[in-house]
């Protein structure tokens, strides 16, 4: 058994910490860029946080921005367009944002299939804590009880995936009032904090705990060996 475990491919866990969001996507484009050629045999999960901010995916309709540049200034958030598949979103503090990095070619060449299998990690990661989630036909992202906890857009090229999901633990959720969160309307956005206070939990579990679960859900949902990198992602790009 500790050979097969040994042989596994692995899923490299690279933790950013606070980043600003051009920072961030500036630094999984090089990733994505590094998986491409083969300079990073391995895939990998980013994983960090954002300082308040939008972002308009491909599909994006401007009327679902609510808010104007001022009042987005106002509140100190920063407003990106972006490559990624979706609407507009809201990222933030106590938000965990995830980049998976992925060579599809490797697993399925099927993005679809993908973005069943992102819900699927977010969905095993969420009930170790305790939360029920699931799917809501037509719809990507995973939800609880109808309200929205996590939001997913993604990009490829080559078959290897950027960009990635916005899970909400102690997010401040008045921010998605910016918005039409997804462009879907009157959606009800959750978060980890908010679902474990309706059960009676005096506190929310802390933002390194639900990284170690949805880092670990990750690696068991597409049969990957979780490591920490340490440097070894930075180091190749």
């Amino acid at each position: 058994m500790s050979r097969e475990l040994n042989t596994k491919r692995e899923l490299w866990i690279e933790r950013l910490g606070v980043m600003p969001y051009a920072q961030a996507l500036d630094f999984q484009r090089q990733v994505a860029k590094a998986r491409i050629s083969g300079e990073i045999p391995e895939d990998v999960l980013l994983l960090v946080e954002h300082p308040p901010v939008v972002t308009m995916g491909r599909s994006a309709k401007e009327k679902n921005l609510l808010a104007t540049p001022a009042l987005l200034a106002a509140r100190g958030v920063e407003l990106f367009e972006v490559e990624r598949g979706g609407d507009v979103t809201f990222h933030g503090p106590g938000q965990l944002v995830g980049y998976p990095i992925f060579d599809l070619k490797q697993h399925r060449q099927d993005l679809h299939w993908y973005l069943r299998q992102v819900e699927e990690a977010l969905i095993q990661g969420l009930a170790q804590l305790g939360i029920e989630a699931g799917r809501e036909e037509g719809l990507t992202g995973v939800w609880t009880a109808g309200r929205k906890i996590a939001s997913i857009g993604v990009h490829a090229r080559d078959w290897v995936t950027w960009h990635g999901f916005a899970l909400n633990v102690t997010t401040d959720l008045s921010y998605f009032g910016l918005m039409v969160p997804c462009g879907i309307q009157e959606v009800t956005m959750t978060s980890v904090q908010a679902e474990t206070a309706l059960r009676g939990d005096v506190e929310s579990p802390s933002m390194e705990s639900v990284s170690a679960l949805i880092s670990e859900s990750f690696g068991a949902v597409f049969d990957l060996r979780v490591t920490t990198s340490l440097g070894a992602v930075a180091a190749a790009i």
